[in-house]
């Protein structure tokens, strides 16, 4: 498959999940609670957007009403356009306290004309190191794509406008903890990281630029809301009425479009860092990606 088919094909299928996500988004009013920033998140379209703001002073967040255990969460964002060096911003997954679970999309800002990198990882039980990295195949600040996660009993699946790029089992059978127990809430946040974020921390955030602005768009949760230890939904993993994200793995082209992600646009791989895991790669690097 040629690069520039691949391109369009991508290209095709955001838009299709643009008009899907359209008619199927929630509302921030609605799902989702400002939880620090003192006024630099602010909702706006009616609830359909929500802007997220940096400056020296402090950066914003925001989190779901609701928690869940399983499910499938999209998000449209449009990132910090420019010089967005130093700064992060995130869609994520997390439960909490000590020995918590977190599945993470993060956004690592870059000096202008460098690409953004996609940062993800996958904690259980308070452990992380499970870190995959791309570069886009196209300008994340120039409009508004969507970025997803569906996570089920069997797999986490990442997802940039419905084109998997990253696949994480689960592994138990070979001693490896997959997230299934706690109850997780959706986190959003932009925030300044310059000790790390950009080339290792090696450029700073240039505050001249402030205030940075990076915006949601379009909430879409599907999945089993937790309240009082009891589940909305009443079984997951059954064929049996079985909404696709509660089965969900990856056809032939599913598969096609991993391997073109991770072999064009993957910049690093816990898996293959010889020098961080001199002892040897974890069990289920030997597994199959899918």
């Amino acid at each position: 498959m040629s690069s520039k088919f691949s391109s369009t094909l991508l290209l095709l299928i955001s838009i299709l999940m643009s008009i899907q996500l359209l008619a199927s988004a929630g509302n921030f009013y609605r799902d989702v609670d400002i939880t620090w920033g003192e006024g630099r998140g602010k909702i706006q379209e009616g609830g359909r957007g929500l802007a997220l703001s940096l400056d020296k002073l402090s950066g914003s967040g925001f989190q779901s009403k609701n928690e869940y255990l399983f499910g499938r969460f999209d998000m449209q964002l449009k990132l910090v356009p420019g010089n967005s060096a130093g700064t992060v911003t995130t869609f994520f997954l997390s439960s909490q306290g000590e020995g918590h679970d977190e599945i993470d999309f993060e956004f690592l800002g870059n000096v202008s004309g460098q690409p953004y990198t996609i940062h993800t990882n996958v904690y259980t039980q308070g452990k992380g190191n499970k870190e995959q990295q791309f570069h886009l195949w196209f300008d994340p600040t120039a409009a508004f794509h969507t970025y997803t996660i569906v996570w089920n009993p069997h797999r986490i699946v990442f997802l940039v406008d419905n084109s998997p790029i990253r696949v994480f089992n689960n592994h138990e059978s070979i001693g490896i903890p997959f997230p299934k127990s706690q109850a997780m809430k959706v986190y959003c946040s932009l925030w300044n990281a310059d000790e790390w974020a950009t080339q290792g921390g090696r450029v700073k955030t240039d505050w001249a630029l402030a205030p940075f602005t990076a915006y949601y768009r379009n909430i879409n949760i599907d999945g089993c809301a937790v309240s009082s230890g009891a589940s909305s939904c009443k079984s997951i993993g059954s064929t049996n009425n079985a909404k696709p994200w509660q089965t969900h793995e990856l056809d032939g082209k599913g598969r096609n479009r991993l391997r073109w992600v991770q072999t064009k646009h993957m910049v690093y791989n816990y898996c293959a860092d010889s020098k961080r895991f001199p002892q040897g790669f974890s069990a289920e690097c030997k597994s199959s990606r899918f």
